[in-house]
């Protein structure tokens, strides 16, 4: 009779992080407080007045304020290397007699 041990091994994935750019949330500017109060725009999303790599690019289309008073989220890609090698499963073969 013939058995047949298959053995694998887990190889963890390979995860890589990378920068790909910067998002801008939430307008966090405090319209109230020179009389000491709270009071936000509403404002969901920074929107480019204007095209990348002019002044007005800087303010915001949607309430006017400077970029730096929205949240800055950094997107990152996420990538997952899975390394499928043929050498990653090892079949060993045993042999036993069997007595009668």
């Amino acid at each position: 009779m013939m058995k047949r041990l298959v053995v694998l091994r887990r190889r963890e994935p390979a995860v890589r992080f990378s920068c790909c750019g910067v998002r801008y949330g939430e307008c966090r500017r405090n319209h109230a407080a020179t009389t000491g109060g709270h009071a936000v725009d509403g404002c969901r999303e920074f929107i480019a007045a204007a095209a990348e790599g002019t002044a007005a690019a800087l303010k915001c289309a949607a309430c006017g304020c400077h970029r730096s008073f929205h949240r800055r989220v950094q997107v990152y890609e996420v990538a997952w290397d899975y390394d499928c090698a043929d050498d990653d499963v090892d079949t060993l073969s045993s042999s036993s007699s069997s007595d009668d």
